[in-house]
């Protein structure tokens, strides 16, 4: 996969994959047309770039995923708290703590996590 992490067009196009895959490649410039005005260049520029990054494969016109929205989202957290946080889980939750309240529910959801992992 590339370095880089999904632009938020690139992500509102992996997402329509995901939720519709396996899809036809004339099914899937219809949909990006309908929920993201693209046209059919910009919808194939953007699966073929996808494609090289190892995320989506195209064969026969039929377009699946390599990868699920989970195991991206995983190696995309996984990348920020590496490259911004260097590597620090606390450091990141804490960023994101200060900025916007945690919920009762998040709060568990985290001594959830933190048991399962000790």
């Amino acid at each position: 996969m590339r370095d880089n992490l999904l632009s938020e067009s690139e992500m509102a196009f992996a997402r329509i994959v995901w939720q519709n895959e396996p899809i036809r490649s004339g099914e899937l410039v219809k949909l990006c047309g309908d929920k993201l005005g693209w046209k059919k260049p910009t919808t194939y520029t953007v699966l073929r770039n996808l494609c090289k990054a190892g995320i989506f494969k195209n064969e026969d016109a039929v377009v699946s995923a390599l990868m699920t929205q989970d195991e991206y989202l995983a190696q995309e957290s996984s990348k920020i708290v590496n490259d911004r946080f260097d590597g620090s889980i606390a450091r990141f939750v804490t960023a994101f703590a200060d900025k916007s309240r945690l919920s009762r529910k998040q709060i568990e959801e985290l001594k959830k996590f933190i048991e399962e992992c000790e």
